[in-house]
């Protein structure tokens, strides 16, 4: 059966049915609290969320305009102001109305293009997708090492999963307006799964096992029950926890890294493709079954055996693992990893962290979780203490140590290990997938800095939104390494409107450009250098506005260039092929070589009639502005949570920076990343900057006060009080990733993934695979975290010590929600470009770098759906919606009842008929990928490794 993926949620529901009330939405947007209602449920808000608008085309130019304006010549602009009228003028209104029509029927306009653009990148996601969150320390002592601060966060994020299925999960809000939920429903049990066509998401939406990685090597277990609850204590989840690392233990760390199939993850999308079809091309084979297993886990635990001291250490490790070679065998925690789905990764010190697959999740959804299990886990605790201390959910899992043993039936909650069967070539294909990753970290540097000179409260003080005043750091600092300014990306979240991802924030602008002159030349007045200051975090702030309502440049033009991509395939699939006798021959990439030498390897081919068409680009998409705007130096995002020490990601060029960066009360945490860059060198300049122009404020302050000092209008200098300078803390609140994607035209659908019959017989299945070695372990069986929002000082005499500031409340300022939902952002627009070089038909202005080639993807109605699988083709050119749907359940319907399970009584059976055996999967490939997702092998119960020994205490 095929599904929407844009409007899929958990469980279907009839909103008129619901027994929770759901306050309506103002004409504002906003939502009345309520005391004498319980809170809504997760969905409540979806229906009365607004579309995404589709900006008009003049505006999106003037902005568009304006963006390049500081980041080009005199001469440039005036070229591209040129270009950019005739596009007005000629293909601009067209493609704006074919836009339109396509979006008429479409939750959002852009979440087709969005999707393509993630799933046929082709390169690595380690270091180029995957981000990763560092969680602070667990401040409870019992939770120091890494077994009791994993089994924790485990069962905090177990507590997450049954909020989101039984829909008592918050719905998010942003000064009274809630935010689009549906992204909390792909958060688990969910894989991105390559194929020769492009990349799809698989999802197992009612999958209730966890797989471990440690040292290389995969175990799982259950930890849910069909009704979400959790199957065991967190002490019996630690003693299975314990009993992974002895038995990981055990294995020479030399034969381990030969076993390592986590670093097949790490290969070209394509390369892992053909190996995952080696994996799978025996249906129910012991790899097929291993693969399903881990494809179909909620996600993944890695726990690693090094400690890492630094924060910089810390926060490679969580993007890419570490690299050690001993003797010539990898025992770095690069191996520990399995970059397809979510990890949670702990160290063996006990520090926590979070890498996760991007393509349908962004930041801010991920973010929540994270500091909603910090925050379980500190309550978790306190009810340890008292036991009336509050609960963070609405209800939680009844106590698995008074239920009944005939409630788990079907259920294994003994770890078993995985145990691949390793084909020569596999063997050789793991360990060219190792070097390669290798080499790839050693090319990546890392550099943290924990500014504590000030923060939020000193900034806003001065009447500087902290985010602004921030991004103004990175230019000034920047400019004064390089004497340029280059193309900046932050990501405005639209949540505001239903299924909404982000907007491109441009941060350069001509008032940003006005600013780092001012400040770097040294004529210029402290005065002067601080009122230019004000004038660029002003605009910044108002740009942060429009782009939060979706009024930002970056999505509109890539919708109509995806529009324009669309109709050329659709002429080309029109015409007859005819051979070219010109020079001008097309070069074709062997996409079928991977060697370096080879990458550049040209033939001449037939050209289509109108592949002289594909040249005649609209002008706006042929002029280098094109390319300026979507090739990101500076890839930046702001995250602001108590819960997190750091953030980050990849740089999105190769010659750019990333910097995650978080802003608290009293400092700064930031986290930069290079490739062949000075990366402590800038980090230094940031770091100098941000003192300088502390300096240059008490010394504005100072000199104020001496020419008034009974009464200092301290607005002219510092802004006016905090007070009157609401509008632009507001802004900040919608900073939140990510960044637009790369394209594709490739049509992105669902299909219903349903495990292949004759598999494994019921709940033996997944038993039968391996040797049990002992016991069920199941037989074992605040709010603080959460801290006090910062206020700002009213009026803070800025000549007084950073720490004797006054914080004092300055009411809705926009702060609040800007910590409390901060995002992050780091796969930007200027992956665009790769996708528009990526094309073997570019305009003429472009210039394609020799190492991007890819061939355009195939439309997916002509890639077989594997019907015997019981999947179905995708619907050629519906896009992401179908129709008129309006809610679908994720995991598809009813699961088919196992087969051979006679232990199981009529309840058992019942809420297994309800347990979803079907995964929804999304994507170019997708027809092929639900043959893959099928392959994998096994029904959910199928029994696939070996059983371990967990000793009861």
């Amino acid at each position: 059966m095929s599904q929407s993926l844009g409007d899929s949620l958990p469980a279907a529901r009839d909103p008129a049915k619901t027994e929770t009330h759901v306050p309506t939405a103002t004409a504002d947007g906003t939502v009345a609290a309520s005391s004498t209602h319980p809170p809504p449920s997760t969905f409540a808000y979806q229906d009365q969320l607004p579309t995404l608008p589709i900006p008009s085309l003049e505006s999106t130019a003037k902005r568009y305009l304006e963006a390049l304006e500081a980041l080009q010549t005199e001469e440039e602009h005036d070229e591209t102001t040129a270009a950019v009228e005739e596009f007005l003028r000629t293909d601009g209104p067209k493609l704006q109305a074919k836009l339109e029509r396509y979006a008429s029927d479409k939750t959002s306009y852009i979440e087709q293009f969005w999707y393509d653009s993630f799933l046929n990148f082709d390169s690595p996601v380690v270091l180029n997708l995957n981000p990763f969150f560092l969680l602070e320390d667990d401040p409870t002592p019992a939770r120091s090492n890494q077994v009791t601060r994993a089994a924790s966060l485990v069962m905090s994020a177990l507590a997450f999963v049954r909020a989101i299925r039984r829909e008592e999960l918050p719905p998010d809000m942003v000064k009274g307006r809630p935010l689009d939920m549906y992204q909390y429903s792909r958060i688990f049990g969910t894989s991105r799964i390559p194929t020769a066509h492009g990349c799809v998401i698989g999802q197992d939406a009612q999958a209730q096992h966890l797989v471990v990685l440690c040292r290389g090597q995969f175990y799982w277990f259950d930890v849910l029950d069909a009704h979400a609850d959790t199957i065991m204590t967190e002490k019996a989840l630690a003693a299975n926890l314990q009993v992974i690392v002895d038995d990981a233990g055990q294995t020479p760390m030399a034969e381990a890294a030969r076993g390592a199939l986590g670093v097949l993850s790490t290969e070209k999308r394509k390369t892992w493709a053909g190996l995952r079809a080696l994996l799978t091309r025996e249906p129910g084979s012991n790899n097929a079954d291993c693969l399903h297993i881990v494809d179909s886990a909620l996600f993944l635990l890695c726990l690693d055996d090094s400690a890492p001291a630094t924060s910089d250490e810390l926060c490679m490790n969580m993007l890419c693992g570490s690299s050690a070679v001993e003797q010539g065998v990898q025992v770095g925690t690069c191996t520990n990893r399995w970059y397809d789905k979510l990890q949670m990764i702990v160290c063996g010190n006990g520090s926590a962290g979070i890498n996760f697959e991007h393509t349908t999740v962004d930041g801010h959804t991920i973010l929540r979780m994270a500091s909603d299990c910090y925050t379980d886990t500190i309550l978790r605790f306190a009810r340890t203490i008292n036991g009336h201390a509050p609960r963070l959910w609405a209800s939680a899992s009844p106590d698995p140590r008074q239920r009944p043993r005939a409630a788990r039936r079907g259920l294994s909650p003994t770890p078993r290990k995985l145990q691949w069967t390793m084909e020569p070539a596999l063997r050789t294909a793991l360990r060219f997938a190792e070097t390669r990753l290798a080499d790839l970290i050693q090319q990546y540097e890392f550099r943290t800095v924990h500014f504590a000179g000030y923060g939020k409260a000193f900034i806003t003080a001065a009447a500087f939104s902290p985010d602004a005043f921030v991004q103004m750091a990175f230019q000034a600092a920047y400019y004064g390494l390089y004497g340029r300014l280059e193309c900046t990306y932050e990501p405005a979240m639209t949540k505001i409107f239903r299924h909404g991802r982000t907007e491109a924030i441009r941060s350069v602008t001509p008032a940003a450009r006005a600013f780092v002159q001012t400040f770097w030349a040294d004529a210029p007045s402290a005065a002067d250098k601080i009122a230019a200051l004000r004038a660029a975090c002003d605009r910044h702030v108002a740009l942060t506005k429009e782009c939060g309502q979706a009024q930002g440049q970056d999505r509109h033009l890539y919708a109509l260039y995806c529009v324009w991509q669309r109709q050329l395939d659709e002429e080309e699939a029109e015409a007859d092929v005819e051979p070219d006798t010109h020079e001008d021959h097309e070069v074709e990439d062997d996409d079928d070589n991977d060697d370096d030498g080879d990458r550049h390897r040209t033939r001449p081919r037939p050209r289509p009639r109108h592949a002289r068409a594909r040249h005649l680009a609209p002008s706006l998409f042929a002029d280098p502005g094109w390319a300026t705007l979507n090739t990101t130096i500076l890839s930046t995002s702001n995250c602001g949570n108590p819960s997190l020490r750091h953030f980050g990601f990849g740089p999105t060029s190769p010659d750019g920076f990333g910097i995650g960066y978080i802003i608290k009360d009293d400092g700064l945490a930031i986290c930069a990343s290079s490739k062949h860059r000075q990366t402590k060198r800038f980090v230094d300049a940031l770091e100098a900057y941000l003192l300088e122009i502390r300096r240059l404020l008490r010394l504005v302050a100072r000199r104020r006060r001496g020419t008034a000092a009974t009464s200092m209008d301290a607005s002219v200098v510092l802004g006016p009080a905090p007070g009157a300078t609401a509008a632009n803390a507001d802004a900040d609140d919608a900073h939140h990733p990510d960044h637009a994607p790369t394209s594709t035209s490739a049509t992105t659908a669902t299909t219903t993934a349903t495990r292949p019959p004759g598999s494994g017989g019921g709940d033996g299945g997944r038993f039968g695979r391996g040797r049990a070695l002992g016991p069920v372990a199941a037989e074992m069986m605040v709010a603080a975290a959460a801290q006090n929002e910062f206020g700002h000082g009213a009026g803070a005499d800025q000549d007084d010590d950073d720490d004797d500031e006054d914080d004092g409340d300055d009411g809705d300022d926009g702060d609040e929600e800007q910590d409390g939902l901060g995002g992050y952002g780091f796969f930007d627009a200027g992956m665009l470009l790769q996708a528009l070089q990526e094309k073997n038909e570019l305009p003429p202005h472009h210039h394609r770098p020799r190492h991007q080639h890819q061939r355009p993807l195939p439309d997916p109605s002509k890639i077989d759906a594997h019907a015997e699988r019981g999947a179905t083709a995708p619907v050629p050119g519906r896009g992401v919606e179908h129709g008129a749907q309006e809610e679908v359940v994720v995991g598809g319907g009813k699961g088919e009842e196992e087969e051979g399970d006679d232990d199981d009584d009529d309840d058992d059976e019942e809420e297994r008929a309800h347990d979803g055996d079907g995964g929804l999967l999304l994507g170019a490939g997708a027809g092929a990928g639900a043959g893959a997702w099928g392959q994998a092998g096994g029904h959910a119960k199928r029994s696939v490794g070996k059983k371990l020994s967990v000793r009861e205490d």
